[in-house]
């Protein structure tokens, strides 16, 4: 698809007005006519940016197909007829597996329908969603393998692992101010201010670039370490002393990371998005600048989540919510069952993997939310993270179903329940009860109107006409100043 003809939600939307001179890159489908639909969707364009695009195609963002397709040609033949194959059965397996995967891949970036996203190339978004689709083949693929056969499986990815992971002590010494080690009392402290710091750090710093909302990046920051409480007793990584949870995670890494993204947010709002092909750039310095900002987006939409406005959206607020908790939990669940080590690389891919296609599922689910009328389905990239968290917790649930159903300690089951039956609570409330009582004092309000209205209206039709005052005397009107009638 030539980049003139793409029509990602990134961009201008039709309708939206395009300055004379400028080509816009996003143009409505022949037939379609360029007005909005008036509507509750219709309200949210107000949160786009305006782009300018002098739509300048080139080279660079042209599809490729043939070119593509002529290279893998190549490549499939000079195997088949100037490589021999080898003799080793297990090498072979893993070989025409890998090529299947990315021929897969290659007819994916070439052929698959573009998402929201345009920067640095649709094509990038194209591979990712590929991937994806990879990843929950490979997950199924788990999923249907016993319980040894499955960890035994890792091996053919990775020699090292299919072996039980060693017993770690997580909790250990809390004290903030070790006295009784003199040498270096905050020890304990600086044992935490390992890699993993900078990784929360960055973490939240990505998500809230995924979701745009300070409330909802707080709100999943605190309810994961809560989880953290209640699931310690299930997995022994959770075990963190309190400041670890509330000072080093909370406040320093969470919230830290969540400041910086809402500053990034901002100023990605109040960026003017002006787009001019790099050969009609003078100056060098501004070609260095235009290739530097290719990696940013081509337009901006600034998420308004309105989770009270009404029951729909509520209720797809908590299940965002919902899903990215699973997601994390999923996280260290998978390693505890799969026996991956925290430090493995299959984990750090995840977690690449995870922050490539949120993006993109997240924008697709606030489309799909916001604008129903123009996005009748949910996107493909966010039905696929969808299909990939929920084989996720299957899994877990297969391979340790044991470790899921350690009871929570009482205490916790009391904390829990009384947190939902508050969100309940707070739901009938505000979406059923309050609804119901404002229609009838409304009603009320009508009816008391209506009922003033005809009795003044009976005030009027049942008692006479009244009768014209008596002209006043000559002794009034001479005192009135009016000569007196004749």
């Amino acid at each position: 698809m030539r980049r003139g003809e793409h029509r990602g939600a990134g961009g201008p939307r039709p309708g939206s007005p395009v300055p004379a001179g400028k080509a816009s890159l996003e143009e409505p489908p022949d037939g379609v006519a360029t007005g909005r639909a008036s509507g509750p969707g219709a309200g949210r364009r107000s949160t786009e940016s305006e782009v300018y695009d002098d739509g300048t195609n080139t080279f660079f963002w042209r599809a490729h197909t043939l070119t593509v397709l002529f290279i893998l040609t190549c490549v499939l033949g000079y195997v088949t007829l100037l490589e021999e194959t080898p003799r080793d059965t297990a090498y072979n397996t893993k070989r025409g597996i890998v090529a299947s995967i990315l021929v897969f891949l290659c007819f994916g970036v070439t052929q698959a329908k573009d998402g929201p996203f345009s920067r640095p190339h649709p094509a990038y978004w194209r591979f990712w969603l590929c991937v994806s689709v990879v990843y929950e083949l490979f997950l199924i693929f788990i999923l249907f393998q016993t319980v040894q056969d499955g960890r035994q499986f890792l091996k053919y990815v990775d020699p090292r692992l299919g072996v039980p992971l060693p017993e770690r002590d997580y909790g250990g010494n809390c004290l903030i101010y070790d006295a009784h080690n003199e040498s270096d009392p905050f020890h304990n402290v600086w044992d935490k201010l390992d890699g993993f710091v900078p990784a929360h750090f960055l973490g939240w710093y990505l998500k809230t670039l995924m979701i745009r909302d300070w409330w909802m990046c707080t709100i999943v920051s605190v309810m994961f370490e809560f989880l953290e409480y209640s699931l310690e007793h299930q997995l022994p990584n959770f075990s963190e002393c309190w400041w670890d949870h509330w000072i080093m995670d909370v406040l320093v890494c969470n919230g830290l990371g969540i400041y910086c993204g809402m500053k990034t947010l901002e100023w990605l709002s109040l960026k003017t998005y002006k787009w001019q092909g790099l050969w009609n750039i003078p100056t060098y310095k501004g070609k260095m600048k235009r290739i530097a900002f290719q990696f940013t987006p081509y337009s901006w939409v600034r998420f308004e989540w309105k989770p009270a406005s009404s029951l729909r959206r509520w209720l797809a607020v908590c299940g965002i919510i919902l899903v990215f908790l699973l997601a994390e939990l999923n996280t260290f669940y998978l390693k505890f069952v799969l026996w991956l080590p925290p430090e493995h690389y299959l984990v750090l891919l995840r977690l690449v993997f995870f922050v490539n296609v949120g993006g993109v599922a997240m924008r697709e689910i606030y489309d799909f939310m916001d604008d129903p009328k123009l996005h009748k389905k949910l996107g493909q990239q966010a039905w696929l993270v969808a299909a990939i968290t929920a084989t996720e917790l299957l899994i877990v649930v297969k391979y340790d179903p044991h470790t899921l159903t350690l009871s929570l300690p009482f205490y916790i089951s009391q904390c829990w329940t009384l947190g939902s039956v508050l969100v309940l609570t707070w739901t009938i409330w505000r979406f059923f009860l309050r609804d119901i009582t404002l229609r009838y004092k409304e009603t009320r309000r009508q009816k008391q109107q209506s009922r003033g209205d005809q009795d003044r209206a009976v005030g009027n039709t049942d008692g006479h006409l009244p009768e014209p005052e008596d002209p006043p005397g000559p002794a009034e009107a001479e005192r009135e100043g009016v000569p007196a009638p004749n």
